[in-house]
């Protein structure tokens, strides 16, 4: 007895604890234990306040605990835009708008993309400490692999390998959360796990492929997302993954959180609980589904649940404790976001509190860091060496014709904010021109105009490209080429080739600049057309960046990450996520348009000398690959160093090649560097389905270093011992 009465004074005197503390309760402190002050909210908080907290705000008004909720932010803080990301019907509030993720793939600069997202979060807590707008819980990254061009998202991916998205996505990550050891700067959940790269039926459909595809491919830049970038948020996707619902997938709580150690928040898509009934006709009621996704993982609905979820309760499906423990990982979360903190423990809490601040989006740094990202996710496609018209050379120019309906906007996609200002191609162009050079407009060749000034003009731009929402309803995008959320693009020829075409005709000094959110298949235009340039949408700098690389006052470097294959017939039908059987430069066969990697400079370089700091590799060790480069040209440039792995005598299949190291380098003209990459043992590891664990090989590979995928010239053979 008297064991029992002293637990009791303990649990009575845990409140008075807290209060000559300052804190009304346990959970206010921040010195407790995380799972301590977890343990108390719950204890505290009802039934009815519970489920409440199964929404994508987990705030607790008796008990003072307001929670923070989600906002979109691919490539800026997205309040605002063509989706009305603010809210609908109200003022947006300006954002600075990077470009499309697919664009800041093509930066091939992991160092940039953790500083764009540092800027993205700290605009976030601006606007939600300073205007009240928005939330804290970060939509970002999409960690989903663009295996197929014709996906209708491909705009929202970094690309098309799994390590490099995986790298992309740990940046990413660590710029939105900041590097203070107790508190982020904001969270960063990524989406959408797993497998999601088919528009159409996508709300119904099945991704299938085998177990070492979805460790070894699918699964792998969220899993870097979680352990090396340290997110603990992830939407699941809208799919079947091998005919199971991904939001009800076993795979959520086996694998994310049992062995990765992912204990945030796992959230449903838009409206994806519906789904599950309606569309994936899983359950025979919704009461039953509740019970299945909460028991599953799920510990935020982003559509109504409420009434599920009681009737899930009151018929015995789902218990309190179900739904405790799922609700831990949402105040975690909240904890490291500071939600539950006094404001003077958290660095992140002061900021925007200052009236007389400056928004951090007028500001210049926030401006010149789009500049730069743009200027980055330029990718030269092709510089005819015969002509070598690009850049272009103001002295020998008079007249400059610009020509394309994508010329005089910046055209934003879905996912963007409003940007404070937007510089257009033409306006970019126009300004990199000055008062010396006559810059001429048409919008298309009605009534012969693009032909008559560009047979007027030294030299044509012409800026062609898709739609970023197609310019139609949800599920509509008239334009066959064209590609969104919810439709897959039906063809990957260009239909302003046309245009292309009796332009050049007009005046063979043509560049064309192909503005899209995906690969095309513009075959006539490489053979025929001098100069080709790749940019993506979105950008309030996309003017301004595009000029100074056409100019020359930037040297392009940047790189593809997706292969650009010549023909629609090159790809396998859309709905194979057996990515064996030819699809992504590891497996595809033919000659592509443009391989991944690809990208071309002003300058040029020499891949001299390759050394390892070892010829032999084992379990949990790193090789320091020495590469040493010369800026053989007459500019300063950038060259985007990439490492590629060949097994020579795997015993199991294997890709063609596979990308395992990379850097972006500056060097001058005339210059030779030595560059290190690091080659990690971990990343050639396989999945053993028998041991069901990843094993290391014991084999011969090849250490390829070149430019691109297809421009490899210095090899090393290593031996992996057991």
């Amino acid at each position: 007895m008297k064991k029992y009465c002293f637990y009791f004074l303990i649990l009575l005197t845990i409140p008075l604890v807290a209060q000559q503390k300052g804190y009304q309760y346990p959970f206010q402190n921040p010195n407790l234990d995380t799972e301590k002050r977890i343990d108390n909210l719950l204890s505290l908080m009802s039934l009815d306040e519970k489920i409440q907290a199964l929404s994508t705000n987990p705030s607790v008004l008796r008990l003072d605990v307001k929670g923070t909720g989600h906002v979109e932010g691919l490539h800026g803080l997205a309040l605002g835009g063509p989706a009305q990301w603010g809210g609908k019907g109200k003022e947006p509030l300006l954002t600075t708008t990077f470009p499309q993720a697919y664009g800041l793939g093509e930066t091939w600069d992991t160092e940039l993309l953790q500083k764009v997202a540092a800027v993205e979060a700290l605009e976030t807590r601006y606007a939600f400490q300073h205007y009240n707008r928005g939330g804290l819980v970060v939509r970002a990254p999409n960690a989903d692999l663009a295996r197929d061009p014709r996906w209708g998202r491909t705009e929202e991916s970094f690309g098309e390998d799994a390590f490099f998205n995986g790298m992309m996505t740990v940046a990413f990550v660590k710029g939105l959360q900041g590097n203070n050891k107790n508190y982020w700067q904001t969270a960063s959940l990524m989406k959408h796990f797993l497998a999601n790269s088919n528009e159409d039926g996508r709300t119904y459909t099945s991704s299938d492929f085998d177990e070492r595809l979805w460790r070894e491919y699918y699964s792998v830049p969220f899993r870097m997302g979680i352990i090396e970038g340290g997110s603990r948020a992830y939407m699941a996707a809208y799919n079947k993954v091998n005919g199971i619902p991904a939001m009800v997938h076993p795979m959520l709580k086996d694998i994310t959180v049992k062995e990765w150690g992912q204990n945030g928040i796992i959230c449903t898509d838009g409206g994806a609980f519906k789904l599950l009934l309606s569309d994936h006709k899983y359950y025979e009621d919704k009461f039953l589904g509740a019970a299945a996704t909460i028991k599953a993982g799920i510990n935020q609905f982003l559509d109504e649940f409420t009434e599920a979820v009681y009737g899930a309760i009151s018929n015995g499906y789902l218990s309190e404790n179900d739904i405790d423990e799922v609700l831990r990982g949402n105040y975690r979360v909240m904890i490291k976001l500071g939600m539950l903190d006094a404001s003077a423990n958290n660095p992140y809490a002061k900021i925007g509190l200052d009236t007389d601040t400056e928004d951090p989006w007028l500001t210049e740094s926030h401006k010149q860091l789009a500049l730069e990202a743009t200027r980055k996710s330029i990718v030269l496609l092709k510089n005819d060496p015969a002509k070598q018209l690009l850049p272009l050379n103001k002295n020998n120019i008079k007249k400059v014709a610009v020509i394309g309906q994508y010329a005089d906007d910046v055209y934003l996609d879905w996912y963007s904010g409003t940007p404070p200002y937007k510089v257009s191609p033409l306006q970019g162009i126009k300004a990199k021109a000055g008062e010396n050079i006559e810059v001429t407009y048409a919008k298309n060749n009605a009534d012969g105009k693009a032909v008559k000034i560009a047979s007027e003009a030294d030299v044509v731009i012409v800026v062609v490209g898709n739609h970023p929402y197609c310019d139609a309803g949800w599920a509509d995008c008239p334009v066959p080429s064209n590609g969104k959320e919810a439709v897959d693009r039906q063809a990957i020829t260009l239909e302003q080739e046309d245009l292309i075409k009796v332009v050049h005709q007009s005046n063979p000094n043509t560049v064309v600049v192909l503005q899209s959110s995906f690969p095309y298949a513009i075959n006539w235009t490489q053979t025929n057309v001098p100069a080709i340039v790749h940019i993506t949408h979105n950008s309030q700098e996309t003017g301004n960046g595009l000029a100074d690389v056409l100019f020359g006052d930037y040297n392009p470097a940047g790189r593809l990450t997706q292969t650009w294959v010549k023909d629609i017939t090159d790809l396998p039908d859309l709905m194979d996520y057996n990515i064996r059987n030819g699809r992504t430069y590891m497996y595809f066969q033919g000659t592509p348009l443009y391989a991944f990697g690809h990208g071309l400079s002003y300058t040029s370089f020499s891949y001299d000398k390759i050394d390892i700091s070892s010829e032999t590799f084992a379990k949990d060790e790193e090789i320091a690959v020495k590469v040493t480069v010369s800026n053989t040209g007459d500019r300063d440039g950038e060259e985007v160093i990439q490492l590629y792995v060949k097994h020579l005598n795997s015993k199991i299949e294997r890709p063609i090649q596979e990308l395992k190291a990379f850097k972006r380098v500056e060097i001058s003209k005339g210059e030779t560097k030595t560059v290190s990459l690091t080659l990690r043992a971990k990343d050639l590891e396989y999945w053993n389905t028998e041991k069901q664990r990843f094993e290391l090989e014991p084999e011969q590979i090849e250490i390829l270093v070149g430019g691109a995928s297809d421009a490899t010239v210095l090899k090393k053979q290593i031996s992996i011992k057991e």
